[in-house]
């Protein structure tokens, strides 16, 4: 069965059909998934819906775009929420330079403080990180964070960068954008990337696949991701759900 790594199910965009859809994963093959934080409010929200379904699980994080709102009392509430049970990772954490909001000195404050509360919480981390290449490689080096281990979610980089991440024991999360007619820099990472390295996201409600670019996205649509990665590595479609499936559960000791 299929293992998404990345959702947010706690989005607004859910709101109309979030338990009908909740509840009709497992019968489509959807083994588990992790829902991710990226702000105070999606990381209680989080923890609302790993009571609530057995299947899901959580990461705890802020996202870059949104470090802004941390202060030293909500981050003692993430310290405190990163050790609920059924928590598994420290994320979305990183830096997006995309709009330059906050400013990058702000982020990299609270990338460097919620590295080291996975650290403390021994937990993995999921990285998020846009236009911000060299910055994001430059502190997880500094801050040795290949002792968390984790995923660079929705990896955007070419070959050489996923390199230097492979290199530090990380896995690459790959979702809608591998579908994508401009995804070439992608299916060339994909390629050159063992599948033991590789675990399935969606990002939903965003980054849906072809033939859905543009419309909400749903851990429903992995099948056309996991087609395509099978494609290129010329794998069956069942080896690729098997090996991701196990990756995603090494990553976040399930």
């Amino acid at each position: 069965m299929i293992f998404d790594t990345h959702t947010h199910y706690d989005n607004p965009q859910f709101d109309e059909d979030r338990r009908q859809l909740l509840n009709s994963l497992q019968q489509n093959n959807i083994e588990a998934i992790v829902n991710i934080g990226a702000s105070i409010e999606s990381c209680k929200n989080t923890l609302h819906l790993t009571a609530h379904y057995p299947f899901i699980y959580g990461s705890i994080g802020i996202h870059p775009s949104n470090t802004a709102e941390l202060t030293d009392e909500s981050f003692l509430w993430l310290s405190s929420a990163a050790k609920e049970n059924k928590i598994v990772a420290i994320g979305e954490i990183g830096l997006d330079y995309h709009r330059n909001e906050p400013e990058p000195e702000l982020q990299k404050y609270w990338f460097i403080r919620q590295l080291n509360l996975a650290r403390e919480s021994n937990l993995p981390i999921v990285i998020h990180s846009r236009d911000a290449a060299k910055d994001t490689l430059d502190i997880m080096k500094t801050e040795e964070a290949h002792e968390m281990g984790g995923i660079i979610h929705c990896f955007s980089y070419g070959p050489e960068l996923a390199k230097e991440y492979l290199k530090m024991g990380f896995y690459l999360g790959i979702g809608g954008v591998l579908t994508f007619n401009n995804g070439k820099k992608l299916k060339e990472v994909v390629k050159n990337t063992p599948i033991e390295r590789i675990v399935l996201e969606t990002d939903c409600p965003y980054l849906a696949p072809e033939p859905h670019r543009g419309k909400r996205n749903t851990s429903l649509n992995l099948p056309y991701v996991i087609n395509a990665i099978s494609q290129i590595k010329g794998l069956p479609q069942k080896e690729v759900i098997a090996i991701t499936t196990q990756n995603a559960k090494k990553i976040y000791r399930l």
